[in-house]
Formats: structure tokens, C-alpha cells, sequence
């Protein structure tokens, strides 16, 4: 799929009449060729010819340009979870693009769009990301030259205004969503067990999906979910509580489980399957939860967040907490948990005139 290309343009659209557009073209008006030998095209069928400033790839025909893109990017990301949320970035934007070419102009555009439709910063720039990551590919094998990839390269993302400290859970919060799953079912059992694992030991969810097994061992005297690969394929081990062993045991004992994926599909019948459980799943599972105890939007990574500002309440140490979130800067644990800034006993409490 990646050995050949149809169109690849290069070289900036200057104004008509314009001294640079002379200096691309040749004198008998055709396009100056590519880096790679190929001579550059005009777009295909169908793209939109004024959105055609700094084009980047249009595969060719009988290509789906967005399957081209995603596997160039997913071949240039080790981290799984980045491969995922760079390949589904990519599928939004082409939706979003409709035909249009890949270009500064597009690109621009887009990241309009996303905050028009009141995006996060977050969400925009690491979409923006993906993009970017298909053009420093594209460049890096020779689909297109640097001066078309580094147009792209250079959109602008969005600013963040001050620093977001995210959602997590009070204490009583915390229990109640503990307490929603019907621990009657074998499913309510599953998902009580997820939720304590999520609460307590601060996984990610993609970490929470592939844990094994073979993962949870006893060492020095108590249960860790011990030598698991996180972000950035690291390896980090976590202690797990008493009662949250306990919780899995009785799914593990109810659902038949003795090897394998730890937390896995349910049927609606109550048949456990022998996958683990997707990511989204698990995303899923906690928002329902949430909202049929009202607590509101909520993800698995608000979970994570809970479970640092709970051990930091209950006067865990800085450090024991990076090591539970599986930081490399303990700067990173103290943006996490908002160290700087104490919204519970804030200073100006006591600023009180009456």
C-alpha cells in the first residue's frame, strides 16, 4: 500500500501572478517534479481545488487514503494507546475533510472547526498531533517534499488558559459508585472488581485490559499486579489492597477463570467470553455507572486521578504516589494532584470580613 502514490504535490500556491509560483512551474507551465523523481499533478477527482495550498498525499486510485494514512502513522508509533488515538484522529479528520486535500489550508481549517464545536484543547491538539505525524512521515518517506510536510507541521494548536486539573472523585463519591454494580450477577461482579481495581491501583484502562493472571502475585507478604507494561511500554508493578483481591477472587471463582485476561465480555445470558475486555468497553462500563449513581461525566482516567488524590488525602507520600501512577518525574505526580493549588483548604477560606 505505501510503495506507490498518484499524486504527491509540493511547493506553496502563491498568489497569481506572483514571482513564486514562476519559480515552481517551468516555463511550459507544468508542475516542477517532486524530490522523488515524480512529476507533481493537479488533485484528483473530486478535491477541492482551492483547498490544494501545501497538498500532502492523495493515494493512488483504488487506495482508501484514510487506511494509507493510518498504517503510515501506526508504522512510525510504538505506543499502542497512541497508535489508537492517532489512527482514530485521522478517521475523524478525513470525515471532517470530506475530499478535500491534506494542506495548510485544510489543516487550518479543521482545527477551526474543532473549536467551533467547543472541543477541548486537549482533544484539538492531539488530533492536530495525528496530522502532523502523517506529514513528518509522508516527508520521511519521500511521498513528499519538506517544505509541503513542515506547511503542515507549523498549523498552530491551541493554547490551554491556565492548567486543567481534571475530574476526580470525593471519598463518599468514590463508595457510592462502588456500591452500584448488582453484586447478585456475575456481571455486577466483574464490573465491582474493575471498579476497585480502577479506584485503587490507579491503572490505566488500556493497562486494566490487557492485565493477566499471571500478573497478579503475592510479594513480600501482600498481592501486586506485578511486572505489567504501562505507557510508553514500561514496566511498573502496583499493590493491590485486601478487599480489592478479595472482589476479584469471587469473579474470577464465579466467572471460571484461571489463566488469561483477567476482566472479560459478559453476555447479556451471562456467558463470559475469552476476550478481555476493549479499552472503550471499559470507558463504557464506568460512564454507565456514573450516570445511574449521578455523579455526572465521568472516565477511567478520573478514576486514576482519584485514586492519587485519595492515597495524597489519606497521607500517602509523594513519592509512593508516583510510583502507584508510574510517573518518571515526580513534577509530573504534582500537576497531577494539583499540589500547587489546595481547593479544599484554600487560603482564602479565611479571608472571612463579617
Amino acid at each position: 500500500m505505501l510503495q506507490s502514490i498518484e499524486e504527491v504535490l509540493g511547493g506553496e500556491r502563491a498568489l497569481k501572478g506572483s514571482e513564486g509560483k514562476k519559480a515552481k512551474a517551468g516555463e511550459d507551465g507544468k508542475a516542477a517534479p517532486s524530490p522523488g523523481g515524480r512529476e507533481l499533478a493537479c488533485l484528483g477527482d473530486g478535491e477541492d481545488q482551492l483547498a490544494a495550498d501545501l497538498v500532502l498525499v492523495v493515494p493512488e486510485a483504488g487506495v482508501d487514503r484514510v487506511e494509507w494514512a493510518k498504517q503510515l502513522v501506526h508504522n512510525a508509533v510504538r505506543s499502542p494507546h497512541t497508535q489508537q488515538a492517532y489512527e482514530y484522529a485521522l478517521e475523524q479528520f478525513f470525515v471532517w475533510a470530506a475530499g478535500r486535500a491534506v494542506s495548510r489550508e485544510s489543516v487550518q481549517g479543521y482545527v477551526t472547526w474543532l473549536g467551533e464545536m467547543k472541543f477541548s484543547p486537549s482533544t484539538i491538539n492531539q488530533r492536530l498531533a495525528a496530522i502532523r505525524k502523517l506529514a513528518t512521515e509522508a516527508q520521511r518517506c519521500g511521498y513528499v517534499d519538506s517544505e509541503t510536510a513542515q506547511a503542515i507541521v507549523s498549523v498552530s494548536g491551541v493554547k490551554q488558559k491556565g492548567r486543567r486539573l481534571g475530574r476526580w472523585l470525593a471519598w463518599e463519591e468514590a463508595r457510592t459508585l462502588l456500591q452500584a454494580p448488582n453484586p447478585h450477577s456475575i456481571r455486577g461482579m466483574r464490573d465491582r472488581a474493575l471498579l476497585a481495581v480502577l479506584v485503587t491501583c490507579a491503572l490505566r484502562r488500556g493497562e486494566l485490559s490487557r492485565m493477566n493472571c499471571d500478573h497478579l502475585v503475592m510479594r513480600d507478604g501482600r498481592w501486586v499486579f506485578l511486572d505489567f507494561k504501562g505507557k510508553g511500554n514500561k514496566t511498573r508493578s502496583v499493590a493491590v489492597p485486601l478487599w480489592v483481591k478479595q472482589a476479584i477472587d469471587g469473579w474470577l471463582e464465579t466467572a471460571g477463570i484461571e489463566k488469561g485476561p483477567i476482566f472479560r465480555r459478559v453476555s447479556a445470558n451471562g456467558r463470559v467470553g475469552d476476550d478481555a475486555l476493549t479499552e472503550r468497553a471499559v470507558w463504557q462500563l464506568v460512564r454507565e455507572y456514573a450516570a445511574q449513581v449521578g455523579i455526572g461525566e465521568l472516565a477511567p482516567h478520573d478514576l486514576r486521578r482519584t485514586a492519587a488524590k485519595l492515597c495524597r488525602a489519606k497521607g500517602g507520600e509523594l513519592e509512593q504516589i508516583q510510583f502507584l501512577l508510574g510517573h518518571e518525574s515526580i513534577l509530573t505526580t504534582e500537576r497531577y494532584l494539583g499540589s500547587e493549588q489546595d481547593l479544599k483548604n484554600a487560603v482564602n477560606d479565611a479571608l472571612v470580613f463579617e
